[in-house]
């Protein structure tokens, strides 16, 4: 998918500083990626990172600093489905009674409208987003008969449907066997190839090793490397695997349960000072 207008920058950010309410998490950051890059988004557990990715999308606050997505301020972009997001989760509700095709016509929604009926192009625009997961043949099946790793596919393919020129991406190989984690490598190859921008936040570098050439570590809230992934593992501490709430540690008071903590060194923002 190509970029629009003359502008190569798919994100930008400029001593942004990220939090929630008045909580910094991600502070001073200066960051550019270029349309059809493929970066990787590493740090500890509390670092920051998942803090940086939902800055992007309009979910977390930016404090200070600005950060534009596809040209536009964080937030101010007309077409939602301009942008794609995979969160951190798992697997699909196994009580949803929805099959792989309605979950993954959801995502055709963003650039329908939420009143709108899906038409033709719409139609194919799922099915292509089944096939490219390598979901053809499911797309009448209940979500809840699919593998963990399957469903993973399915919530790719219901951002993919929307046809997005960026792809925001939050653990995807979390929780799933070594052969889905080959396979989901194997889809993102193919959408970074057609020309999507994505942003990956990963603990498990090895199954995505060939799909992400650059990475960016964050560390404390702030970004400690950006340059090329193999440089990156050993600084972001990447070896293991982790599982969302595994050493997450007591909620910040005020926080939901799916927010990151603050990192050891957030500060509070008030009346626009630190």
């Amino acid at each position: 998918m190509t970029g629009r207008g003359t502008d190569d920058t798919a994100l930008r950010l400029q001593h942004a500083t990220i939090g929630y309410g008045d909580v910094a998490i991600v502070r001073d950051t200066d960051l550019t990626v270029r349309r059809g890059e493929a970066v990787a988004v590493l740090g500890a557990n509390g670092s920051g990172k998942t803090t940086l990715s939902r800055g992007l999308l309009g979910l977390a606050t930016v404090l200070d600093g600005t950060v534009e997505v596809l040209g536009a301020p964080v937030g101010r972009l007309r077409e939602r489905g301009r942008v794609g997001y995979v969160p951190q989760r798992h697997t699909i509700s196994g009580a949803m009674p929805a099959t792989v095709r309605e979950v993954v016509g959801v995502g055709r929604l963003a650039r329908l409208g939420l009143f709108r009926r899906l038409g033709a192009r719409d139609r194919a625009a799922v099915a292509d987003a089944a096939a490219a997961v390598g979901l053809a043949d499911r797309l009448e099946d209940p979500v809840a008969s699919l593998s963990g790793g399957q469903q993973r596919r399915v919530l790719v393919a219901r951002a993919l449907a929307a046809e997005p020129e960026l792809l925001v991406m939050d653990e995807p190989t979390a929780g799933v066997d070594a052969a889905s984690q080959e396979a989901l490598a194997t889809v993102l190859a193919g959408v970074s190839a057609a020309g999507t921008t994505l942003v990956v936040v990963t603990h498990e570098t090895g199954p995505l090793a060939g799909v992400l050439p650059r990475a960016v570590v964050v560390d404390s809230g702030r970004l400690a490397y950006d340059g090329p992934l193999a440089g990156a593992e050993a600084l972001a501490g990447t070896g293991g695997h982790h599982h969302p709430g595994e050493d997450e540690g007591p909620a910040v008071p005020g926080y939901r349960l799916d927010q990151p903590r603050p990192a050891p060194d957030a500060v509070r923002v008030r009346d626009g000072s630190r």
